[in-house]
């Protein structure tokens, strides 16, 4: 009796399993069939409003491209200003500093040329300056002669003959002097 009394809580358990999986499975199918219906549902919103829905993120993307392309042009306008902006005190700082070799280049020249008693373009001047008096001298003296031998004095050569001969006594005379 006992083993009959077993199999029928065995039948009562199993119909009741049975009937907990009949109702399981309704559930589940009943919601696999929602959510098809769902996606059927959406799938022919979507072709509706498909077109429009593609429209519009095309204009959401074209305005968003087009605020990047503004920002990026003005990091760059900003960065080549800035570039210019440098390029421009190099090149200033690079032309002072030129001025300042070629001023100490000029100076050791006129020192070195000094030293090997080559006369200045001053010392010249002042040299011509007298060429042109004593000629003048000359003139007064000798009348239209002396006048006619000024030309030659002005000659290139003859300055340069006596410009080289000037500055050496000039050089001698203070040596002698003291």
């Amino acid at each position: 009796m006992v083993k009959k009394l077993k199999a029928m809580a065995e039948k009562k358990a199993a119909g009741a399993a049975g009937l907990l999986d009949n109702a399981l499975a309704q559930s589940i199918k009943e919601s696999a069939q929602q959510i098809w219906l769902a996606g059927m549902g959406a799938f022919a919103k979507a072709q509706a409003e498909g077109t429009r829905s593609f429209d519009k993120l095309i204009q959401d993307g074209l305005s968003l491209q087009k605020k990047t392309q503004g920002l990026a042009e003005e990091k760059i306008s900003e960065v080549t200003g800035k570039m210019t902006a440098m390029a421009g005190e190099v090149t200033a700082r690079a032309g002072q500093h030129w001025d300042k070799l070629e001023s100490i280049f000029e100076q050791r020249t006129a020192k070195a040329m000094a030293r090997l008693g080559v006369p200045s373009a001053k010392d010249l001047a002042a040299l011509n300056e007298r060429i042109d008096q004593l000629a003048a001298e000359v003139g007064k003296l000798g009348g239209k002669k002396a006048v006619a031998n000024k030309a030659p004095a002005k000659k290139a050569p003859a300055r340069k003959a006596a410009t080289k001969r000037a500055p050496r006594k000039a050089a001698a005379a203070p040596t002698a002097g003291e």
